[in-house]
């Protein structure tokens, strides 16, 4: 991928390239926080920076995984008092969101970095179309899911199962690439009316997590075998920079509309693709 662009990379300076980096990632962890997204602002600011080769769209997926995920647990940390009450059905949906991570990080692993080259402007383009329908989806199932939660105790097997089922094809994605499994979750769970919006996003924030943390120890541990490439010192700048971004994004949440922040990722995430799918 060209670097020149951002004026970063090989060709620039290194301090600069950092800089740039930590203010993006701090930004990304912050939104994500707020209305998710982050993956599609600091992916491709790796791409720019980090040295052009084979597996140089790869390397900047696995790293930005592993730097934004300190952000996750800072804004974890955040919102703790936000879980609680959680749906004992939840806990089934745990095991499928680990396995469908695994089986998405090794993907990374084994394929051909090409063909993870090849599909980068259908994912983004996928990330950018359902962060442009988050708000209307959020609506809809406010409005057609119903009132309490007397279904979301105890659902039937059958419906647990076909949960289970979707969450694993989620988290398979997630472990992948990962822009927008929240509002996949949140489409799959909402359609099978297992409880109200509000309900369903407490869930959807800990089922991420699980994803997000098993990609990112496998990806660090994978790094050391050399079944994977990270690029450590961009991770570190990110790791402290999400830390910030995700304790800030309670208060970006309280000060900035979480629509608006959506629609503006959902812009970068279609120029993006577009610029992909040109190149």
């Amino acid at each position: 991928m060209e670097t020149e662009w951002l004026g970063l990379g090989s060709a620039g300076s290194p301090l600069a390239s950092f800089l740039f980096l930590g203010v993006v990632t701090a930004f990304a962890s912050a939104i994500n926080s707020v209305a998710g997204g982050g993956t599609i602002l600091t992916f491709p600011v790796l791409a720019a920076i980090l040295p052009a080769g084979p597996s140089q769209l790869v390397i900047a997926n696995v790293t930005s995984k592993i730097g934004l995920w300190p952000g996750a647990l800072a804004a974890a940390w955040e919102y703790r008092h936000e879980r609680r009450d959680q749906p004992p059905w939840a806990f089934w949906l745990l095991l499928p969101s680990l396995l469908g991570s695994l089986l998405g990080t090794a993907l990374i692993m084994v394929l051909p970095p090409a063909l993870f080259e090849q599909l980068v402007p259908w994912l983004i383009l996928l990330a950018a179309v359902l962060f442009a329908l988050q708000p209307r989806l959020s609506a809809w199932l406010g409005r057609h899911q119903p009132k309490g939660a007397a279904r979301s105790d105890r659902p039937s097997r059958k419906l647990l199962l076909l949960a289970a089922g979707l969450q694993f094809a989620v988290a398979v994605y997630g472990g992948y690439f990962g822009a927008g499994i929240g509002i996949l979750m949140l489409a799959g769970l909402g359609s099978l009316e297992l409880g109200d919006i509000h309900l369903l996003n407490g869930v959807k924030n800990v089922l991420g997590m699980v994803i997000n943390a098993a990609a990112t120890v496998i990806f660090a541990f994978g790094s050391l075998f050399g079944w994977t490439e990270v690029a450590w010192p961009e991770a570190a700048v990110m790791a402290v920079a999400a830390v910030a971004g995700g304790l800030a994004g309670g208060r970006l949440a309280r000060r900035c509309s979480p629509r608006a922040i959506r629609r503006l990722v959902a812009v970068i995430g279609f120029a993006l693709a577009g610029y992909h799918l040109l190149k």
